[in-house]
């Protein structure tokens, strides 16, 4: 890293995430201005922040869900001609749309809940759904992270109901029903393209929506994971195929439902994870003997040195 070069931290954005980006943005640039100038910066729109230089500062974005994580934000750095830390644009957006993830997962051979895909506008009949995929059925839309908009639905009536509220509140774009998958919820951090520990996570309301990953007491956490050896490497090496089935670089995070037979079932791929001392890639982390600021390091390292060759080149 060349005299006069830092990293520059984005946090904050337009989605419903922000103050969880916030969070995840002050705590990296803490961690990181331990090894290499490095400052937060704000954002407030979904546009490139002005004032930046490409040819002396890298980009760690800690923007959370919508623009930020869906490869709007991916695309401007890459046309400015930034480094930056974390997937590029076209995994994003194929990781930020569930659907089409599941699908690239499915097709390298890894195990996904069965599905229907619509759009706000026009939920598929309730009776055909509960007929195809059971009584207990998830809800959510098909490119939110953090659980946003999760719904848990048992029976007819009840999806009914849910698919009534979709359609009332003015939500666009389009949501998944799923048949839900009894077993034991996990996440598994990847770093480099190798899996870190296993995390277990177990909320007290049933469902690890919203409230119970940012409600202090709300969740369980065990890491590692409660399971025996063959499960956790079974977990890691489904986090693995689906880092290289989506095409992600530098780091990610993939959650799963363990099977009750043991089989990891992908719900998504997160490539712009929380990053709080708290959240759940620090945790997988730890349980691999890196702490947080070991952990931040790692993230930007890549990039740190993606702009070293290119200043090399250019030479």
């Amino acid at each position: 890293m060349s005299l006069g070069t830092e990293i520059v931290v984005l946090a904050g954005g337009t989605s419903p995430e922000r103050e969880v980006s916030l969070r995840s943005g002050r705590a990296v640039a803490a961690a990181l201005a331990r090894t290499w100038p490095a400052r937060l910066v704000i954002v407030d729109a979904d546009k490139l922040p002005e004032g930046l230089d490409a040819r002396r500062q890298v980009v760690f974005s800690t923007l959370h869900g919508g623009f930020g994580e869906n490869g709007g934000m991916q695309r401007l750095l890459e046309a400015a001609g930034f480094s930056y830390a974390g997937c590029d644009a076209a995994c994003s957006a194929l990781a930020m749309d569930k659907a089409a993830s599941k699908a690239a997962f499915a097709a390298a051979g890894g195990r996904v809940a069965r599905g229907i895909f619509f759009t706000a506008d026009k939920p598929p009949p309730a009776g055909d759904v509960v007929h195809e995929l059971g009584a207990e059925l998830v809800v959510k839309p098909n490119a939110e992270g953090s659980s946003v908009g999760l719904s848990l639905v048992r029976g007819e009536a009840a999806l009914v109901e849910v698919f009534l509220k979709i359609r009332g509140g003015g939500l666009s774009g389009g949501w998944l029903v799923e048949e839900r998958v009894p077993g034991r919820e996990i996440s598994v951090g990847v770093l480099g393209g190798r899996a870190l520990g296993v995390v277990e996570i177990c909320p007290k309301s049933g469902a690890y929506d919203y409230a119970s990953k940012y409600t202090a007491g709300a969740t369980l956490y065990f890491a590692p994971a409660r399971i025996p050896e063959a499960e956790t490497a079974a977990c890691r090496a489904a986090a693995e195929r689906a880092f290289r089935c989506l095409g992600c670089r530098d780091f990610a995070r993939a959650d799963f439902i363990l099977d009750n037979t043991g089989v990891p079932v992908l719900l998504e791929v997160n490539t712009l994870p929380g990053l709080t001392a708290t959240s759940l890639l620090p945790k997988s982390a730890a349980c691999a003997g890196l702490d947080f600021a070991s952990l931040a390091r790692a993230l930007a390292a890549p990039a740190v040195e993606r702009l070293a060759e290119a200043e090399g080149g250019a030479q």
